[in-house]
């Protein structure tokens, strides 16, 4: 591996939609130099309006061939675009030796690249937003906590559930409002899930018909599998002597979403990519979250273990906050946490190669501290 390229201090951040918040305030505070790219230069003068940041950061109208033009070594390339199209922006990173981050999920395509763009020095900060991101940091430190309460060599047996959603502060009769993409949601829910459930490994096909019920500080949720959990298993560094009962990564829904959304439940079932692609867009123009309307966001990450002799321990993080009119709560808990990622590759202490928002409980811990000292709240409760 080569020594990591120094960051030069120029940030150019990829797309100005609905998770594009104050994270990018806090960049223009530590950066020398920042960039917005969105569809049309106008577009990023629009967003840089509504953020308060005119005049603070430049606006770009975004291709691949113009970022990479003006992409010079040691800058970092933040992509809020799609996850499809993270994969093209980090080749020309590493064509331009820059640096990348993003919010989304480790996809194949972008895996495919980071042994080169290690070999080069370059970050690679992916899963630094809220779910993934945040969730990380929670799941860490929970199992840090405990490995040090019942030993990480002792035989024990735990539970463990990850769930967030973005939902209106009030409820409406979708129990439902788009603060992301639309076709996003309908898709993730289009995959199957697979988790662990009374010890055996378990796939659901359609999610949705696996949502039980959730209560949280008196309050009753919904609550479904989402993805493949298993594979986080070993990612939280869950001792390999300790059994799992149960592990579930999943999305947090408004009590009676289940029943409301029976329609589109049906359309899922049977409707083809296009169908789904023009659902989507249905449904964002009947559900919006608009200017008038708050966004909450819940995170709730526990895990309990019951450990030889009798010893038990259980613990759990809670992020309950709605948004104001100045910025919407999934802006704030995406864009934070991605530019908290950020300033660390900018400050040199994240190192080449791929990093997530969390690999070790310590890192976790500092990244918390930081992001409370921000205005991301959490609880974290435990019980020994």
């Amino acid at each position: 591996m080569s020594d990591r390229v120094p960051a030069s201090g120029t940030v150019h951040w990829v797309g100005a939609g609905l998770s594009t918040g104050s994270g990018l305030a806090r960049l223009c505070d530590t950066a020398e130099r920042v960039f917005l790219w969105h569809r049309t230069e106008e577009r990023a003068a629009e967003a840089l309006d509504r953020l308060g940041l005119t005049g603070r950061a430049e606006p770009r109208a975004y291709t691949l061939p113009t970022l990479t033009a003006e992409l010079a070594p040691g800058d970092t390339v933040v992509s809020m675009l799609p996850a499809p199209e993270h994969a093209g922006i980090l080749v020309a990173c590493i064509g331009a030796q820059a640096h990348f981050a993003c919010s989304s999920y480790v996809s194949d395509a972008v895996l495919e690249q980071v042994p080169e763009a290690a070999k080069a020095g370059l970050v690679v900060l992916t899963e630094a937003g809220l779910d993934p991101g945040i969730d990380h940091l929670f799941a860490h430190s929970l199992v840090a906590r405990a490995r040090e309460a019942i030993g990480g060599s002792t035989t024990a047996s735990y539970a463990f559930t990850s769930y967030c959603g973005g939902i209106p502060a009030v409820p409406n009769d979708f129990r439902y409002r788009f603060s992301w993409a639309p076709a996003g949601v309908l898709n993730a829910l289009r995959s199957p899930a697979r988790y662990i459930e009374g010890g055996t490994e378990t796939v659901a096909e359609r999610p949705w018909e696996v949502t039980r019920r959730h209560l949280l500080d008196g309050e009753e949720f919904e609550v479904y599998p989402n993805r493949d959990s298993v594979p986080f298993v070993e990612q939280y560094g869950l001792p390999a002597g300790w059994e799992a009962r149960s592990f579930v990564r999943g999305t947090l829904r408004l009590e009676g979403w289940l029943t409301a959304w029976a329609e589109v439940f049906e359309e899922l079932k049977g409707g083809d990519d296009e169908r789904i692609a023009a659902l989507a867009r249905e449904l964002a123009a009947r559900h919006p979250t608009t200017d008038a309307d708050r966004d909450r966001v819940v995170l709730a990450v526990s895990l309990d273990v019951r450990g030889a002799e009798g010893r038990t321990w259980s613990g759990s993080y809670v992020l309950d906050l709605v948004g104001d009119a100045e910025e919407s709560t999934m802006a704030r808990c995406v864009s934070r946490p991605l530019a908290l990622g950020v300033r660390h590759i900018l400050d040199g202490t994240l190192p080449a190669g791929l990093n997530r928002a969390a690999e070790t409980a310590a890192r976790s811990d500092q990244w918390l501290g930081e992001l409370a000292g921000e205005g991301v709240d959490f609880t974290l409760r435990v019980d020994e």
